[in-house]
C-alpha cells in the first residue's frame, strides 16, 4: 500500500528529520530498503539493549519521572540550556523529552507533569521566530488547560533592550493563567548567562526531584555546559587566538559608510562550523575610552581587582563600559543619590528613560552624576561582563579550510556631544591588523541552514551585511555540486562604492552557481527602492519558486527590514497564491515549521 511523504504531523520526526529522510528514501531502489529496513532494526534492537545494561535511577513508585525540556532559541542560546538540563535531569532519574517550541502543539501538553521552559527574547519584547507559533497558541483562545502541570521558566535576554526577557515573562505569567503550577521562581538571565543558567537548572531539578521522589545524581555525573552543549575546547569563556590575515574595506571611495572584510585563521584551533553558523568575537574596549572613564571616576587604573588584575586591564578587557542597561541605572542612582536618575526608573516614566537612553553611554551618567569615595571593587560591580559579539561567518570552511571571514558593519557616530564607537566593530576595524590576534569561537545557528535536499532551491535576502552568510551559502553549494538554483536579493545605498562582494557574485552568476540577482540600491534614484520592493516586483515567480519547493532565507536588521521583508512576503502569497490575510499567514508559517522559511536577523 502506497503511503505519503513523512511529515512532522504523521511521524515522531521533526520537519528537517522528516525531510531528509523523504528525501533518502526518494533516492532508493527496492532492495537497498530492504537492507536499511534490516539495518535499522538492528540499530535498534542494539541500541535499546545498550541502553538497559545500566540500571537508571528510579522515582519512589519505580519508575522514571517524565520531564519535558521545552526550548525556543534564536541563536542556540536556550538550546544549549536546554541542552545542560537534559544531561542533568537524566543523571537524577528523569525520563526526558527536549523538544524545540517549533515542534510542540497543543495536543502535546495533554500528557506533560513536570515543565522546564528556557526561552530566549529576541528583538523588542519577541519570541525567537521558531517560538511564535507557540506563544500565539498560548496566549489565544485555544489554549491548552493545564491544571494537572507543574512547571519553571528560564529567560534568556539583554538588559540594554527595553523589554529585557519579555519572552520568558510572558510564558511564566501564561502558563499560571492556564492552571499549571509553579515550583520555583523564573530566573531572568542577560548575556553573561552560563554560570547563573547552571544553578538556575540544578535548583528546579533539585525542586522536581523533591516532587517526583527521584535520585540526586552522583557528582560524577553533573555536565559542564560546555560539554553537554558538545563544543569544541574553545568557546566564549575560552576563544582561540585567531590571526588576522586579511582587513580589507569593502566599499568604495566617497561611500558614507564602512564595511570590513576581515578574514582569520583558525589553523590548529580545531574549530568547525556550517554556513548559517556565526563567528563569536571577543573585543577589547578603546582603551582611550577607559582612560577617560578612569579619569571621571577618580580611579586609579593600576589599583589591583580582588582577583589580582589591574583596573585598567579589567575595564578593557571584561566589562562592558559602553552600553547603558537599566541595572547599571537603578545601581548607579542608589551610589550616588541623583533623584534625576532614580525618578527615570519608574513605571511611569518608561518613556523618559527611553529617551534619556538613546545615544548615551556609561560615561555620560558617570560623569553627570559622580559618586564620592568610589572604590573599584563598587564600580565594577555596578558592570556587567563584556560580552563576545556573533558575526554571521561569510565564507565555507568546505573552500576555505584553516580560515574564518567575517563582515563588519564599522560603528561610529556622534551623540550629545561626545564621539561614540561600536566596542567590537572599531577594535576589528582599527586596532588589528594582519599578523595579530583576536580571540574567536564558533557559534552554532541550527536554525539558518542550507536545504538538506541540495537540488532544493534558495531564496537569500541579504541587504547591507545581512548578505555575509549568503556568501558563505554559494560558496559552500559550489564547493560540494549542489544543483539547487540560487537566487539573491541585495541591497544597499549606493552601487558604485556599496555593492558589498560584487566580484564575487558576479563571477558565481557567470560560473551558473547563482541562477539570478536582484539588487536595490536607495540612494542611487529619486526614489528609494529597498529589496522589499524588488521582492514585490518579481513576486509571481518568487511564489512559482517557492511552491517547487524553495527554501527562503532572510538576513540582517531586525528592526525595520526583516518586518519589511516579511509584509512583502505576505503580499506576494496573497497576490499570487490566491490567499486572504490569514492565508497567507498560515502559509508562510507552514514554511517556518517546515524548516523553508529561516531568519537570522538582529
Amino acid at each position: 500500500m502506497a503511503q505519503g511523504p513523512l511529515l512532522e504531523t504523521n511521524s515522531p520526526l521533526s520537519a528537517e528529520q522528516a525531510e531528509q529522510l523523504n528525501t533518502l528514501v526518494g533516492s532508493l531502489r527496492n532492495d537497498q530498503m530492504t537492507w536499511l529496513s534490516g539495518y535499522l532494526a538492528g540499530l535498534s534492537a542494539a541500541s535499546g539493549s545498550a541502553a538497559n545494561t545500566e540500571p537508571r535511577p528510579q522515582s519512589a513508585a519505580g519508575t522514571q519521572p517524565e520531564l519535558t525540556i521545552l526550548y525556543g532559541s534564536q541563536t542556540g542560546n536556550a538550546e544549549g540550556v536546554a541542552e545542560l538540563a537534559a544531561e542533568r535531569a537524566e543523571a537524577r532519574g528523569f525520563s526526558v523529552r527536549r523538544a524545540d517550541m517549533a515542534d510542540f502543539g497543543k495536543k502535546d501538553f495533554k500528557t506533560i507533569t513536570n515543565l522546564l521552559v528556557v526561552v530566549s527574547t529576541h528583538g523588542e519584547g519577541e519570541p525567537p521566530d521558531t517560538a511564535e507559533p507557540l506563544h500565539e497558541l498560548l496566549n489565544g483562545r485555544k489554549a491548552p488547560k493545564l491544571a494537572d502541570s507543574r512547571f519553571a521558566v528560564l529567560a534568556l535576554g539583554d538588559s540594554s533592550y527595553e523589554h529585557f526577557c519579555q519572552t520568558g515573562r510572558d510564558f511564566d505569567a501564561r502558563l499560571t493563567e492556564l492552571g499549571a503550577e509553579r515550583i520555583h521562581e523564573r530566573l531572568d538571565c542577560d548575556v553573561d548567562y552560563e554560570e547563573p543558567a547552571a544553578q538556575w537548572v540544578d535548583s528546579v531539578l533539585e525542586r522536581f526531584s523533591e516532587l517526583a521522589g527521584a535520585s540526586a545524581p552522583a557528582t560524577s555525573n553533573v555536565i559542564p555546559m560546555a560539554e553537554a552543549r558538545g563544543t569544541a575546547r574553545w568557546d566564549r569563556k575560552n576563544p582561540f587566538p585567531a590571526e588576522v590575515l586579511e582587513n580589507v574595506l569593502l566599499n568604495g571611495r566617497g561611500s558614507d559608510k564602512e564595511t570590513r572584510h576581515i578574514e582569520l585563521s583558525l589553523e590548529g584551533s580545531g574549530l568547525t562550523f556550517e554556513p548559517g553558523d556565526a563567528l563569536g568575537v571577543v573585543p577589547e574596549n578603546n582603551p582611550a575610552l577607559v582612560e577617560e572613564l578612569l579619569a571621571a571616576t577618580g580611579l586609579d587604573g593600576e589599583a589591583d581587582l580582588e582577583d589580582g588584575t589591574p583596573l585598567a586591564e579589567a575595564l578593557t578587557r571584561h566589562y562592558e563600559i559602553t552600553t547603558l542597561t537599566r541595572p547599571f541605572l537603578e545601581r548607579w542612582a542608589e551610589l550616588s543619590g541623583a533623584e534625576e536618575l532614580a525618578a527615570l526608573l519608574g513605571e511611569a516614566t518608561r518613556d523618559e528613560l527611553r529617551s534619556y537612553l538613546e545615544g548615551r553611554q556609561i560615561i555620560d551618567v558617570v560623569s553627570d552624576y559622580p559618586v564620592e569615595g568610589l572604590d573599584a571593587e563598587t564600580f565594577v560591580a555596578a558592570l556587567r561582563r563584556l560580552p563576545p559579539r556573533l558575526y554571521s561567518i561569510a565564507s565555507s570552511q568546505r573552500a576555505d579550510e584553516d580560515e574564518v571571514h567575517i563582515t563588519v558593519a564599522v560603528v561610529r557616530y556622534e551623540s550629545h556631544g561626545r564621539s561614540r564607537e561600536g566596542v567590537a566593530s572599531t577594535h576589528l576595524a582599527d586596532r588589528l591588523e594582519p599578523g595579530q590576534k583576536v580571540g574567536v569561537y564558533a557559534d552554532r545557528n541550527k536554525n539558518f541552514k542550507l536545504p538538506a535536499d541540495p537540488q532544493a532551491p534558495a531564496i537569500m535576502i541579504g541587504p547591507g551585511t545581512g548578505v555575509a552568510p549568503f556568501r558563505a551559502f554559494l560558496a559552500e553549494r559550489e564547493e560540494t555540486g549542489a544543483e539547487g538554483n540560487n537566487w539573491l536579493f541585495f541591497g544597499d545605498r549606493r552601487f558604485q562604492t556599496d555593492f558589498l562582494y560584487q566580484t564575487d557574485f558576479l563571477a558565481w552568476r557567470d560560473r551558473g552557481v547563482l541562477d539570478r540577482i536582484e539588487v536595490a540600491f536607495s540612494r542611487d534614484g529619486d526614489e528609494k527602492v529597498y529589496v522589499q520592493d524588488r521582492l514585490r516586483e518579481n513576486g509571481a515567480e518568487l511564489f512559482s519558486w517557492l511552491q517547487a519547493g524553495a527554501h527562503l532565507y532572510v538576513c540582517g536588521d531586525a528592526e525595520r527590514m526583516a518586518p519589511d521583508v516579511h509584509q512583502a512576503l505576505l503580499e506576494i502569497v496573497q497576490e499570487h497564491g490566491g490567499h486572504d490575510a490569514e492565508g497567507a499567514k498560515e502559509y508562510l508559517r507552514g514554511l517556518q515549521q517546515a524548516k523553508r522559511y529561516q531568519r537570522d536577523v538582529y
